[in-house]
């Protein structure tokens, strides 16, 4: 059991969020400003609200009520999809979501939410506008390869989707150097500290910080490496069912893409994670599957970098980000 006089669960969509208190049950609000005055006035001394990151709407409120002095935890929505699996609920509705958050916030040890600057929010915001232009970048690509494949039947098609990647081309280099910008303002020291790591380039380094928040998201470096989805999952069940161990791919994909390909660096040039790749080569396991360990100990190193303050030295760094 927490230490709150009462913990609120929300769950929150365009127009409304529901509300779940373990001492007031169900209510809903309106997603506005209003709405959210009339949920402050609900709420008593010491209260704890507990919601899912969900993009941009839980960002206005978590903001609100941060800035009024309440207690925020903003969870990740993975572990609340997994807590209630176990609970093997069969009903799924708004109302239900906002009571399986409240009873998560009870029963888990929950971070609290901090306010982002105004350089965070911007950069959050050209992280989301990325990653929408790399899906639209990626669908356009593939277009123009099938149409190399049929023959190009029309050229005006062909010429327009040429058009349409270079345009995007164009707005992601832009957005990649608003983003430097941002970062140097804010974290030029992380900045610097990452890049000492062989392997790690500016973007890697770049695209940590902003995902992270300058670390302050993780409490270690096996949880990031859990958002980013470079992890190993293990399918095995009895003496039956034996598959082969991948990495989980629930996480940050573009993250995940640039870190692999760090690894290809980090394994000739940095001294752990050399030994961790030909440690796993000469166990006669896959390259991909030492070069995925590799970039779990780049995701770890760069923890421990951040974290300690100091430049990368293979002598104590090892020890750091086991």
């Amino acid at each position: 059991m927490n230490k709150y006089t009462e913990t609120f669960g929300i769950d929150i969509s365009k127009d409304v969020f529901d509300c779940y208190g373990n001492k007031q049950g169900h209510l809903q609000f309106k997603n506005t400003e209003k709405g959210f005055l009339k949920f402050l006035q609900t709420l008593e001394v010491n209260t704890l609200v507990v919601m899912e990151a969900t993009g941009y709407y839980h960002y206005r409120l978590a903001q609100f009520l941060h800035k009024k002095k309440q207690i925020v935890s903003v969870v990740n929505p993975l572990s609340v999809k997994r807590f209630i699996q176990m609970k093997l609920a069969k009903v799924k509705t708004d109302k239900s979501d906002a009571k399986a958050i409240c009873e998560y916030g009870t029963i888990n040890e929950v971070p609290l939410y901090n306010a982002l600057t105004e350089v965070q929010s911007e950069c959050l915001q050209l992280f989301r506008l990325m990653d929408s232009f790399l899906k639209k970048r990626t669908a356009t690509k593939n277009k123009l390869h099938g149409e190399e494949v049929l023959g190009i039947p029309s050229n005006w098609v062909y010429r327009s989707l040429k058009r349409d990647r270079k345009h995007l081309d164009k707005e992601l280099l832009g957005i990649e150097k608003q983003l430097l910008s941002l970062v140097k303002q804010d974290q030029q020291a992380q900045l610097t500290l990452l890049q000492s790591i062989p392997g790690i380039g500016m973007k890697t380094a770049l695209f940590l910080i902003v995902v992270t928040d300058g670390f302050n998201k993780f409490e270690t470096g096996s949880q990031l490496c859990s958002y980013v989805g470079i992890t190993p999952t293990i399918r095995e069940s009895g003496s039956s069912v034996r598959g082969r161990s991948r990495i989980s791919k629930v996480g940050n994909r573009k993250l995940r893409n640039l870190l692999f390909l760090c690894s290809f660096t980090a394994c000739k040039h940095n001294k752990g994670c050399r030994e961790i790749y030909e440690r796993i080569v000469n166990k006669g396991k896959s390259k991909k599957l030492a070069l995925i360990a590799v970039s779990n100990k780049l995701i770890k190193q760069s923890f421990a970098i951040a974290k300690s303050g100091l430049p990368y030295d293979e002598t104590y760094v090892s020890v750091l980000s086991k």
